[in-house]
């Protein structure tokens, strides 16, 4: 696994990469500024920079000059993660020292094979094209439902779950998860606990009074525990499992992985 800098300003964008990466065991280091960037390199050794183009305090163009100027620095891949979409953006781009360039928005399916090419050591490569198809032979096919009326915790976990070979399906309110629920019968519903209107003590117990649902493993992730006794309310309403978050990449899949293996 490699040691990967991340230079971005967009806070979105940033968690996004990070988790993507370290769901296939690379270490992340983030940045969000040039200059910042910069700094995080004279703290540690990085494999490979994954750097945007626009940044405060210093773009990415100072940063790939500041990198490529220093004998030290200048053989670790730089590359530019970008929405730039001009003719000649690529070549300019080539022309300044990055060693290639990444399009934004990213793609959650292919975006860490594509970073895996730019990496020095085939190992490395080999190592994680064998960690994926390992998973993608064990969870192909199974179908995730999410609930959470958070736009940024959906993107993120479906991020994480898409590129382990899951079908995953959003919803946004327990009505609609309800809903989506009776329609396509998942393998697993991944629900947030505090939501508006209804909460998912509600949806939980409206799938385990629905015969048809009832034995759908049903796993709650909660960005905190609001009282003492959440934990032992969801498990005593037939959760399988009461996670909180931030919760590392690994631990959400080994944890659906379970909670499928044991149903």
């Amino acid at each position: 696994m490699a040691r990967i800098l991340i230079i971005e300003d967009n806070p979105t964008n940033l968690e996004l990469m990070s988790y993507l990466l370290k769901a296939f065991g690379h270490e992340v280091l983030t940045a969000m500024d040039g200059a910042e960037g910069i700094e995080a390199m004279r703290r540690s050794t990085v494999e490979l920079i994954l750097c945007d183009v626009q940044l405060p305090k210093l773009d990415g163009f100072g940063v790939v000059a500041h990198f490529k100027s220093q004998p030290a620095l200048r053989s670790i891949p730089i590359v530019a993660v970008t929405a730039l979409a001009m003719v000649g953006d690529r070549d300019k781009l080539l022309a300044a020292g990055f060693d290639g360039y990444l399009s934004k928005p990213i793609d959650p399916e292919t975006f860490v094979s594509a970073v895996v090419a730019f990496l020095a050591s085939e190992r490395t490569a080999q190592q994680v094209v064998e960690q994926t198809s390992s998973t993608h032979r064990q969870c192909r096919g199974a179908t995730i439902l999410i609930v959470d009326n958070s736009p940024v915790n959906l993107l993120l976990a479906q991020s994480v779950l898409e590129p382990f070979g899951y079908q995953v399906t959003i919803t946004h309110s327990v009505k609609e998860g309800l809903e989506t629920a009776r329609r396509i019968h998942p393998d697993l519903i991944l629900s947030d606990v505090h939501m508006p209107d209804e909460t998912g003590f509600d949806l939980i117990r409206a799938v385990k009074s629905d015969t048809q649902l009832r034995s759908i493993p049903f796993v709650f992730i909660s960005s905190t525990a609001w009282r003492d006794n959440d934990r032992q309310n969801a498990l005593a309403l037939g959760a399988m499992k009461f996670i909180l978050r931030p919760i590392e990449p690994q631990i959400l899949v080994k944890t659906i992985e379970d909670c499928l293996e044991k149903h």
